[in-house]
């Protein structure tokens, strides 16, 4: 497998230890007759504590960030692009997935923003890299 699969790989299991960050908490604070009920009155994120409300956006946002980290990964894969560029570039959106929790957890200002960023800037240059 090459680096850059194996780091798409960990980012797809970041994603389910995320789920968990989100629904252990989401359990204990509103119980399973809520979070189990099918969501008619509004999505769980309006009703957890504020914590819990930020790891579920967290959650959102790697999966939104992973719709395009899995291209720009596939682009580097099938055009034959691999390089230790490549591979630090994928292991730097996966370290920066993995800071962004806590970081938007813990509303750590400005790092969220620019922790975001490292991880969206090493998905473009990822794509980019595909096409030299």
């Amino acid at each position: 497998m090459t680096p850059e699969l194996t780091a798409l790989a960990l980012a797809l299991l970041w994603q389910g230890v995320q789920f968990a960050l989100v629904s252990v908490p989401a359990n204990r604070e509103l119980g399973t007759e809520i979070t189990l009920a099918p969501r008619d009155d509004g999505p769980l994120v309006d009703k957890v504590g504020p914590r819990t409300a930020r790891l579920a956006r967290a959650l959102d946002n790697h999966a939104a960030a992973l719709t395009l980290f899995a291209p720009a990964v596939f682009l580097v894969v099938i055009t034959d692009s691999g390089t230790a560029l490549t591979a630090t570039l994928a292991f730097a959106y996966l370290a920066a997935r993995v800071v962004y929790v806590p970081a938007y957890a813990f509303g750590w200002r400005p790092w969220r923003s620019i922790v975001w960023m490292v991880g969206f800037a090493a998905t473009m240059a990822l794509a980019a890299v595909s096409l030299l």
